[in-house]
């Protein structure tokens, strides 16, 4: 058996396995920076519903729609939605209540997101979350001259 007959072949799986992992490369310079952006878009959507959540009435179906920035026709994350979200009222010690205005001390907002990789052939989902904000309750909604809008 000669050199040239026993090599044969030998260059389709070098090529495989150096492809292979060039993907892997590939595919993480996309996908991790993707994914620390989700993380942090999720922490700024809590943030943001919960300081919308303190100054709206108890409960308005608008204070979702502005923490995942679909009110403005947008989404800050693809498939982020108001019903990702969940808003809590708190009292004076931090325990959840039935939401009134006049008991509410505090307003807290969490959401839990499904995250889904763009990898071909690799598509685990997994739920990011749950990240929470919490924040003093301020006028939720009501003012002296009656109620406010969100």
């Amino acid at each position: 058996m000669n050199r040239r007959t026993a090599q044969r072949g030998l260059t389709s799986v070098e090529f495989a396995v150096v492809g292979l992992l060039a993907l892997i490369v590939l595919f993480s310079l996309i996908e991790i920076p993707r994914a620390f952006f989700t993380v942090n878009a999720l922490e700024e959507a809590t943030r943001r519903g919960a300081r919308v959540a303190a100054v709206c009435q108890v409960s308005d179906a608008a204070i979702g729609q502005i923490a995942s920035f679909t009110r403005s026709g947008g989404s800050l994350v693809g498939g982020l939605g108001p019903q990702h979200f969940a808003v809590q009222y708190l009292d004076r010690d931090g325990l959840a209540i039935d939401p009134t205005a006049e008991a509410a001390h505090y307003v807290r907002v969490s959401v839990q997101f499904p995250y889904r990789m763009l990898i071909p052939g690799f598509t685990p989902n997994f739920t990011m979350g749950p990240f929470t904000s919490t924040l003093p309750a301020e006028s939720l909604g009501v003012w002296k001259n009656g109620v406010s809008p969100c």
